[in-house]
């Protein structure tokens, strides 16, 4: 995250970021826990996005559980745009047991980066998904759930990274 929000900050994009209750908890007592439960998180999403305040001129996204959270909420606090790094489509392991229910109805415009090695969900499992046409799927090539890709693939994290921010830099000014 810190790398994609360097790169837009290149590209003079205000970023803003935020850690949900459980990561701050997290930081101040280096304990591992859970999650807050999903009303926890989306209302942690609605506060930060009224402390930035415009939320017509906001795209706001987030990695893997962040994306799906503001995912949920998008619709709801009239954001510009939504971006999503590695959308967690389904849990690693479990293609069955989806989280895509609410991305059909998705009606802001929105990007998802996506390795095709992410074990939360490939190429062949999310083309056959019901998506929202505002929903716009970018492939990182050979990149994982962080966008890694083999080192046999030829290519590199920095490359894949590169790609990531141009993606959003374009989809960004591709919505005026």
């Amino acid at each position: 995250m810190a790398t994609i929000a360097v790169g837009l900050a290149a590209h003079e994009f205000r970023v803003i970021r935020f850690e949900f209750p459980y990561m701050q908890r997290r930081r101040a007592d280096g304990g591992r826990r859970p999650p807050d439960r999903m009303p926890i998180l989306m209302e942690a999403w609605r506060e930060a996005i009224a402390a930035v305040g415009q939320a017509q001129r906001l795209v706001i996204g987030g990695k893997s559980m962040g994306g799906r959270v503001a995912s949920m909420i998008v619709d709801d606090v009239g954001v510009a745009a939504l971006v999503c790094l590695s959308y967690p489509f389904h849990p690693s392991g479990n293609p069955e047991k989806l989280r895509v229910e609410h991305l059909a109805g998705v009606r802001t415009p929105s990007l998802i980066l996506q390795g095709t090695r992410d074990p939360f969900g490939k190429p062949e499992e999310v083309a056959g998904y019901d998506l929202s046409d505002q929903i716009r799927i970018s492939w990182l090539e050979d990149g994982d759930h962080s966008f890694k890709p083999r080192v046999k693939s030829g290519r590199t994290l920095g490359q894949n990274l590169d790609e990531a921010v141009e993606a959003i830099r374009g989809f960004i000014h591709g919505l005026d």
